[in-house]
């Protein structure tokens, strides 16, 4: 398995400006790149690949070896490649119909990254090992910074990226061969419906709680937000309000993420099989304001139910949910939502009337009643058990 670690990085005050250098110049060769792209089509019509640009970039360093000389080759050559799949992402958007959305000049703080392809080239994860108390991750350019390894490192590093996040720098390490960690089996399977009301409903009438964190905090955020807007642009004040909005989402996106991990590793320790809904987040939340011509109804209501279930972090569960169930030897099944929610668990009726309310459900064939997340949520395990037959069975 290929998985990810993250672990604070612990910088010195020199190291931290050396570490937001290499952001300014790698957002620099980024800016100038797509500069290169945009004007050698515009003039002569020909387009640049990441090939081409490769190729320059030893012209680049040789000019300016006080500047993009000083950093890895091979981080640079990272940044290229990131803009030409935003490139790839823009024509496939075109072919596809969709908005193309072309690709745009990073600002100041805009990029946020710098990956280094292989470790050993240009940087070095554990790079003083004879050192008996603290793990450092050598970086060409700045030097050995140190990590605030909270956890083992397992399997094979292969890249190593570092991100800046508000005022913390995070190194980011992607390893191959990672061991699995295959918890003992339950006997028992388990079908979730996620919902704003509660984040998970088992099929087992087990609700796990939405702490809806976004809310909690949009009193602080408001006041941040009146705050940022007030100052000049430009100014430093603007830019330590940035910096407090900033933190305060950030804040709001830790919680949402620790309790997604603790909500997905309960249901992974309790059950051998899960069954969820393969939901498209982005259709869901889309918005319903239409156009000047046809505009949308319930506009209003459509935000406020769009903030929820963003708020809730459907897609940032389902994914930890994922990774955790293979790293521990469990089934995840996804099965189609349509009419989930809409069908009687106990004979199979299909009607939109059999949902009353939010959470109450009561067929209007044969009398069922139950909560309607429960109901909901045995359907989607009784549909999983049957794609997993199937499964068997082919």
């Amino acid at each position: 398995m290929r998985r990810s670690f993250k672990f604070l990085l612990r910088p010195t005050s020199k190291q931290a400006a050396a570490l937001t250098a290499c952001l300014d110049d790698h957002r620099a060769l980024y800016n100038a790149a797509l500069e290169h792209r945009r004007t050698a089509y515009a003039k002569a019509k020909v387009s640049i690949r990441y090939g081409d640009q490769s190729a320059d970039l030893k012209h680049i360093r040789a000019d300016d070896a006080e500047g993009q000389g000083r950093w890895s080759f091979s981080s640079q050559q990272a940044t290229l490649r990131r803009l030409d799949k935003a490139f790839a992402a823009f024509f496939a958007r075109v072919k596809a119909g969709r908005t193309p959305g072309f690709p745009r000049f990073k600002g100041n703080g805009r990029l946020d990254t710098v990956e280094w392809p292989k470790d050993g080239d240009g940087c070095r994860w554990d790079s003083q090992p004879e050192h008996p108390t603290a793990t450092f991750v050598r970086l060409q350019g700045v030097g050995h910074v140190r990590v605030h390894r909270h956890r083992a490192v397992r399997g094979t590093v292969k890249t190593i990226g570092v991100k800046r996040e508000g005022s913390r720098w995070y190194v980011i390490l992607s390893c191959d061969d990672v061991p699995a960690e295959p918890l003992p089996a339950t006997g028992t399977a388990v079908g979730i419906d996620l919902g704003v009301a509660s984040l998970v409903t088992t099929s087992e009438g087990e609700h796990l709680a939405n702490p809806r964190h976004l809310a909690a905090s949009a009193d602080r955020l408001a006041a941040a937000q009146r705050d940022l807007s007030r100052k000049k642009r430009g100014s430093t004040r603007r830019r330590k309000a940035v910096a407090r909005v900033a933190a305060l989402h950030g804040k709001v996106r830790r919680q949402r993420l620790d309790g997604a991990h603790k909500a997905a590793l309960t249901l992974v320790r309790d059950h051998d099989v899960i069954a969820c809904e393969d939901l498209r987040i982005a259709n869901l939340t889309r918005s319903a304001s239409g156009t000047l011509q046809a505009p949308g109804t319930n506009v209003a209501q459509k935000a406020g139910l769009n903030r929820s279930i963003l708020d809730a972090g459907w897609g940032v569960f389902l994914t930890i949910l994922a990774d955790k169930a293979e790293s521990a030897g469990r089934e995840l099944i996804a099965v189609k939502p349509a009419n989930t929610s809409r069908t009687c668990a106990r004979c199979g009726h299909v009607a939109k009337e059999n949902r009353l309310t939010q959470a109450e459900f009561r067929c209007v064939s044969c009398g069922h009643a139950a909560h309607a997340d429960v109901n909901a949520a045995t359907n989607i395990l009784r549909a999983g058990l049957a794609l997993r037959d199937v499964a068997r069975a082919a």
